[in-house]
């Protein structure tokens, strides 16, 4: 008998967990079943299957059934049943949150403060238990009381520095810049390494000059208080970079770095942020700095030769005269007998050859010049490949195609399948186009149309296109020949003598089919000479005039650019972004004029339409 009760003991264990395992399966089929009537829009029905299954297991099932009352604003069962759990579960601050809540729905919003604030005057002297609460007023999408929460710990554990990150998300989630600023600038000081993640937050937040000043005159006040924090200076700094405030903030990062008496580092990269913005002239201004702290120091040479590229760079962006070019010559050379020429100076013979060919007309002295670099022992290949892509226009400028087309293939074949081999490919076919032999070139061009550099494939696509086009109406090619001529004077930079060469084709060639590709020509023209009103107008006329040809999409997108980049026009360049979207959906330009339209639109996540 008694081993016969023994043996049935392991039966009754499997009944009772055989039992267990059902009852939850079934509990599990009916909550899925009140979520579908959920979803249907069926509260009711919802409701009761909630109502049974919290009748059967309170506390799992409280937390769905006390939303479900809420949700069909039965307030009195919701307010019954929570005090019922308050009553069971007296140091369970979860149901005084959910009783507050009941209260809040009900437009008691007195009555649920009055239970919040009992909850932050008991608050224990309890760092987990702090963060737990404040994570259930969270939960229950309580920002503000979660907030009230962490900030009287603070008070209660004498502590300011504590749940930093978790205010700092709070206060970004609730988009309280003024809030997020100074959270920021309390923990920033103790933990400098955050500061990029700072400025991110910051710049993700802010929404315009108002909002940057929050910051600016936070941060006057806290320099004002602790000149001596460095770390308040720099975000000063970067907050004269988000307003385009450029002499500011080189003035705020000089007076850094002299009181620091640092090596410069900090000015070598903000000036190289500054070059990026187009700001010339505060970048010389910091690079002239730099030299002036004389030969010893660690940046000299790097910021004598970035100040000669930023002089560079001014000039050739802008309107410039004569002597502003001899001065920038002068520069280089003051700069190879300093170092020598040499394969760290290779890189600034370089660019004086480039001056000299197409801004000072100076050919022999520039082909000299390149022709001396490419023997430099020790010289980088990529630098040696543009050098002899260099050369090659210079010999094709000094009516040397032979010489030009041997440099250009050179490169080609050394760097196969590459982008810069990609390059002196279509500058060859280009030789070609210039030199009227349009069947090779067009050959060349059309192997191009697939290479992997977008704007090489785009513009060799567009090369094709016209020579096609014009090889159709006029199979001599004779007007094509003198637009060809007119545009290798574009490329070199002659504006007089293209001008006058393109305005001959029509006398020359009456009703010829190169009428847009004239306009766009003289566009270029007057972009090369920033005359951007003038290329305005040209490029609208080959938008309506020549809506559906060859050239109308990169008018269009060009007119964007122009806008946006040269008029300080961002309204009316994103209406030119828009009509690439809207009405030439197979441009190439489509994806630049996209990801430009949202950048002017202000979107903040690039994948949004």
């Amino acid at each position: 008998m008694i081993i016969f009760e023994k043996m049935k003991w392991p039966y009754v264990f499997i009944f009772f967990v055989f039992a267990g395992f059902t009852k939850l399966l079934a509990q599990d089929t009916e909550l899925q079943l009140a979520k579908q009537f959920t979803t249907n829009g069926e509260q009711q029905k919802a409701l009761d299957i909630y109502q049974k299954l919290y009748k059967q297991d309170n506390e799992q099932y409280y937390g769905v059934y006390v939303n479900g009352l809420l949700g069909l604003k039965k307030f009195d069962e919701a307010e019954t049943i929570t005090k019922k759990m308050i009553r069971k579960h007296p140091g369970d601050h979860r149901y005084v949150i959910m009783l507050g809540a009941t209260y809040t729905q009900q437009g008691s919003i007195e009555k649920a403060d009055v239970l919040y604030d009992e909850l932050i005057k008991n608050l224990p002297a309890d760092q987990n238990e702090i963060a737990m609460l404040s994570a259930q007023f969270y939960q229950n999408s309580n920002v503000d009381y979660a907030i009230k929460i962490f900030l009287q710990g603070r008070k209660i554990l004498h502590n300011d520095a504590l749940f930093s990150f978790e205010l700092i998300n709070l206060y970004r989630y609730k988009r309280d810049k003024a809030a997020l600023t100074e959270e920021y600038l309390n923990f920033l000081p103790s933990n400098p390494t955050f500061i990029s993640q700072a400025e991110n937050a910051l710049a993700g937040i802010y929404e315009g000059a108002d909002d940057y000043d929050i910051l600016k005159v936070a941060l006057l006040k806290r320099i004002q208080k602790d000149p001596q924090q460095t770390l308040y200076a720099e975000l000063l700094t970067w907050q004269f970079l988000q307003q385009k405030e450029f002499d500011q903030a080189l003035n705020q990062s000089l007076a850094l770095s002299r009181r620091q008496n640092d090596d410069g580092s900090g000015i070598f990269e903000l000036c190289r942020t500054l070059t990026s913005n187009e700001a010339y002239d505060a970048a010389i201004r910091g690079y002239e700095y730099l030299v002036s702290k004389g030969k010893d120091q660690p940046y000299y040479i790097p910021a004598k030769i970035e100040l000669i590229n930023t002089k560079n760079l001014r000039v050739t962006s802008g309107k410039y005269v004569q002597d502003d070019l001899l001065s920038l010559e002068k520069d280089y050379f003051d700069l190879l007998n300093e170092f020598g020429k040499n394969s760290n100076t290779a890189f600034a013979m370089q660019k004086l050859a480039n001056l000299q060919a197409f801004k000072l007309h100076k050919l022999a002295d520039a082909q000299k010049l390149l022709e001396e670099t490419i023997t430099i022992p020790g010289i980088k290949p990529g630098l040696l490949a543009s050098c002899k892509l260099d050369l090659g226009d210079i010999s094709l400028l000094n009516n040397k195609p032979w010489d030009a087309t041997l440099l250009y293939s050179q490169v080609e074949m050394d760097f196969r399948n590459t982008s810069i081999g990609q390059d002196a490919k279509y500058r060859n076919a280009k030789l070609a186009y210039y030199t009227a032999d349009f069947t090779w070139a067009k050959g060349q061009l059309d192997v191009l149309k697939a290479a992997t550099s977008e704007l090489i494939a785009n513009d060799a696509l567009n090369l094709s296109l016209q020579i096609s086009d014009n090889l159709v109406a006029d199979s001599s090619g004779a007007a094509l020949k003198m637009y060809a001529r007119a545009d290798l004077m574009i490329f070199a930079e002659e504006p007089g003598k293209a001008l006058a060469t393109l305005d001959s084709i029509d006398k020359k060639f009456p009703g010829n089919s190169l009428g847009a590709d004239i306009l766009m020509a003289k566009a270029r023209l007057c972009i090369q000479q920033k005359n951007y009103t003038n290329a305005v107008d040209l490029l609208l006329k080959v938008a309506s005039d020549y809506s559906s040809g060859l050239w109308a999409d990169d008018a269009v997108f060009m007119l964007g650019d122009i806008y946006e980049n040269h008029l300080s026009d961002k309204e009316q360049a994103k209406i030119y972004y828009q009509k690439i979207i809207s009405d030439y959906a197979g441009s190439l330009w489509i994806n630049e004029a996209r990801k430009r339209f949202r950048l002017l639109r202000g979107d903040k996540n690039e994948t949004s339409s």
